[in-house]
Parts: C-alpha cells; structure tokens; sequence
C-alpha cells in the first residue's frame, strides 16, 4: 500500500511540475482595477499586447473599477493561484495600506509580486492666470494666499503630493478633491482652481499646447520629457512622490510560473516600442524581478501611510 501511496504522489508531483513548464495553457487575465481609458489602462494594453508574443497566448484586460482599486485587487486575491489570473496593481494599493481602515487583504501577504514595470511623475500643474513662473515665485505667492488644488480624490497621489509640499512650504494651500483626475484638469483649465499635481501623462496634451504651465515633477530628478522642468526636490530639499505600477499574482502562485511570467515582462519592457511609447509619456520602464518589486512594496506602504498621515485623507 505504501509503494501505491509514494507512486501515486510522485504522479502528481510531476504532473504539477509539467503544468506549471508548460504554462500558459489558455489566455490570461490582467485585472485593471480602474475604469477603462487612464494612464494605467493604456499600460496595461500595451503589456498585454506584447506579451501576447512572449507567453504564446492572448492576455485579456478585465477592468473591474471601484473602492480606490480594491474592488479590483480583492477579486484577484480571491482568484486561484494558478498565473492565469493578474493584478495590474499601482502604488495606490500601497497608499491604501493605510488609507482604509477595514480592508480584507493585504498587499504584501495575499499577492505575489512579479514585476514592476515603470515609474510615472506627478507634475504640478497651474493655470497661466497664476501670476507665479517658476517654482520660487509659486511657494511665495502659496506662503501669502489661499489656493485651491484639485485632485481624483482624497487620499489620491495627486492629493498626498500636494499636501506633502504644502506642509513643507508652510503655505495656505486647500485641497478640492474630485471624481477623478479630468474633472479636476478641466476645472483648472477653466480657472475654478489654482494647481493640480497630476500623474504626468494625463496632462502632457496641456503642457504641449500651452494650455496649463508645469513648474515642477515630484521625482528626484527632471524627466527627460520635459527636461526644461525643474524637479521639485531642486527648489525644495527632501521633496520626492513617486508613482509606480506593476503586475502581482494571487499569494502561492507557483514559483516557476512567477518567474516565467516576470521574464516575459522584463522582455516587454526592454522592446524599444515600449521604451518608446513610455518616453512620449513621460514614464520609465522597469522590468524588475519578484524580488525587487517585493522589496520596493515594502518600503512603498510605510512611505505612502506617512504621506496619508500628513494630508489628513479619509476615506469614509
């Protein structure tokens, strides 16, 4: 009997072992958990697009909107752990860490890196009516004046980045949360609000056109997008809000399958297409292993839950 027991399980174990070499045997699911059209969206496409060619089958986006993305991070918790079900996840899920206070999973604990795939600016952004051109004049006239800086929401980037430097300015800025990041761009376009800290890609039409006037991205260094642009940190020491984006799989998604799959990544990353297309938006490709994506996310919580504490956010 124990000779058909130790057969038996070495049965299995190989065919395990055999699924997850020839995986994938059918499509793959990319979970964006953020409404169709966005920057993260338009990613999440394009990775999905070539890794089509890497992986040998068709990689489906599936966006599942809500509850700042945990509507969409839960469902891919809840998914079995087998890599044909994933997380386009941000750095918003790190802020949300903190940000709510009930959530039923954990980024670190019930989701498996695999890789990070680029890092996006914020920019801050101000209407032409603002009498301020560089970023000096800028933090004098917020030290005098009361001015309003719309954002997506609260407890969003865009909302954090502006309270992290009007705590180090010491200045007299509101914040005007919105539904979302156009609705904030469009009011500050029609001059309802002073200055939005906006993921770079979604204004670069404005800044192309003239439209709304940039005086500073949230990295440590200028992007080479608009390199004329000062980094925030040049003027004011210390400052840095960096926003990231990346694929995790459900927690005890097998080993072999995550490499496999962070491999493929890092090969769509490095094409030059891709390169390009992260460029024009003013991004920076990636391609990390499971390992530095993990080590990132841990750091990332802690960073994004002090900049919650600052701000004050709430989510009710």
């Amino acid at each position: 009997m124990n000779k058909w027991i130790a057969i038996l399980a070495t049965s299995l174990w190989v065919c395990g072992v055999s699924a997850q070499s020839e995986w994938p045997q059918k499509p793959i699911t990319l979970v964006v958990p953020l409404s169709p059209g966005g920057s993260t969206d338009i990613t999440a496409r394009l990775i999905a697009q070539k890794l089509k060619a890497q992986l040998g089958q068709n990689v489906v986006v599936d966006n599942k909107p809500g509850a700042g993305g945990n509507t969409g991070a839960q469902y891919v918790v809840n998914a079995p752990s087998d890599g044909y079900t994933l997380l386009m996840a941000t750095s918003t899920l790190a802020t949300n860490m903190s940000l709510f206070k009930n959530l039923t999973f954990s980024l670190q604990k019930d989701l498996a890196p695999v890789s990070q795939i680029a890092l996006i600016p914020n920019v801050l952004m101000v209407n032409p009516d603002i009498p301020a051109k560089d970023l000096n004049e800028f933090i004098k006239l917020a030290q005098q004046k009361e001015l309003f800086y719309g954002s997506a929401g609260n407890g969003t980037s865009q909302h954090l980045s502006g309270a992290l430097f009007n705590s180090m300015i010491n200045g007299k800025m509101t914040h005007v949360p919105y539904k979302g990041g156009a609705p904030a761009n469009a009011d500050l376009l029609a001059g309802q609000i002073q200055l939005v800290f906006s993921p770079l890609v979604e204004v670069l039409p404005y800044i192309d056109s003239g439209k709304l006037r940039p005086l500073g991205v949230t990295t440590k260094t200028r992007s080479a997008r608009i390199p004329n642009v000062p980094a925030i940190d040049e003027v004011l020491p210390g400052y840095e809000v960096v926003l990231w984006n990346g694929i995790l799989a459900p927690a005890k998604t097998p080993e072999p399958i995550i490499n496999k799959l962070a491999a493929a990544i890092k090969k769509v990353v490095n094409d030059p297409e891709v390169q390009k297309t992260f460029a024009e938006q003013g991004s920076k490709g990636v391609g990390s292993t499971p390992a530095e994506f993990r080590d990132l996310i841990a750091v990332e919580i802690p960073k994004w839950g002090r900049l919650v504490q600052i701000s004050g956010a709430k989510v009710e």
